[in-house]
């Protein structure tokens, strides 16, 4: 019975996300086309120095799913595979800078693999594309052999190929779960491996509770033995990574307490006044408030729709324009 209401709840979510098209986002996809999609396809971090990333080509070609544009679903496809994709693996290069024409690192970045596969599932069953079809499965089956580890009763994703694997356990980033695109994915073939993967990563996410804040940090490590700690080299704050998490849940089939210590913690500001980030221990925060696509999230955890902004602002950038967008969706399926 789990498992036929978990399928459901797929099948519900695949349905309206290839179906959505609010008229409270047509405007939303315009504006963001108009500020962030180049001409040849690119996604354009303005706020990072004008360089594409496989993470923003992924939410380019999901938000055009969604906002059933298939000409600039094309498009920015068609960049992500003549630029990025790395054929031999069927996994992409993570960062392109414009300013040296090419590559700067050929790493990949799991959640953009995960995205841009997603995207192409989604498109190939709304336009009945085989083509975009056969590519997602492609990279679907990467990131299987490639990047999902089972080690004793955990299954984890790896961010990238290179540089997370240590001899005393692994760097994590949780807000690279990406628990609708699982959804989907297991939807599609029926492979195991991502209900594992979806059951071990909440199972994390329980255990990345830290400090005062009992909120993740943006970076977690986690031991060979299953002890789960903030990573070196990142500061131990719940930020503009982690705020992810909340908006994934909240796209995913999962049990509602999955998100009680991200409402606990705000519930502690007034909404106009929480901090943009906290350090997890609770002995720091941001000097600024919440805004654009943050506090989007903030109000869709919460359960504020009424205050949410229906409308992303030309200044948010194209990551918290992204943020925005997915978290008014998120809310029509709350509704429905």
């Amino acid at each position: 019975m789990l498992r036929t209401t978990w399928l459901m709840s797929c099948l519900l979510l695949s349905l309206a996300m290839t179906s959505f098209s609010a008229r409270s986002q047509d405007g939303n996809w315009v504006l963001f086309k108009q500020n962030y999609l180049s001409q040849d396809g690119r996604i354009v971090d303005h706020e990072n120095g004008d360089i594409s990333h496989s993470e923003g080509q992924g939410y380019g070609m999901l938000l055009a799913v969604m906002n059933d544009d298939p000409a600039s679903f094309e498009k920015i496809w068609r960049w992500t595979r003549n630029t990025l994709l790395r054929p031999s693996l069927w996994l992409f290069a993570w960062r392109y800078d414009p300013q040296q024409h090419k590559v700067t690192d050929d790493n990949n970045a799991s959640d953009g693999d995960t995205l841009i596969a997603w995207a192409l599932l989604l498109a190939g069953n709304k336009w009945h594309d085989q083509s975009y079809l056969t590519a997602s499965e492609n990279i679907q089956e990467a990131l299987i052999n490639c990047l999902i580890i089972e080690q004793d009763t955990q299954t984890l994703l790896l961010p990238g190929l290179s540089g997370f694997t240590k001899d005393d356990g692994y760097i994590i980033n949780p807000s690279y779960f990406i628990f609708p695109a699982w959804d989907s994915f297991w939807q599609h073939q029926h492979n195991d491996i991502w209900l594992k993967l979806k059951k071990s990563s909440l199972n994390l996410l329980d255990k990345a509770r830290f400090g005062k804040t009992q909120l993740p940090s943006d970076w977690i490590f986690v031991k060979n033995n299953g002890e789960v700690i903030p990573a070196d080299n990142w500061p131990a704050r719940f930020s503009y990574d982690a705020i992810r998490i909340p908006l994934y849940l909240s796209l995913s089939e999962t049990q509602q307490h999955s998100t009680d210590n991200f409402r606990h913690f705000w519930a502690n500001y007034a909404r106009s006044e929480t901090p943009a980030w906290v350090d997890v221990s609770g002995e720091g925060h941001a000097n600024y408030s919440m805004s654009g696509g943050i506090l989007a999230v903030r109000d869709l955890t919460m359960g504020d729709y009424q205050h949410m902004d229906k409308s992303v602002r030309p200044g948010e950038g194209y990551y918290l324009s992204v943020l925005h967008m997915l978290s008014l969706f998120a809310v029509t399926l709350k509704k429905e």
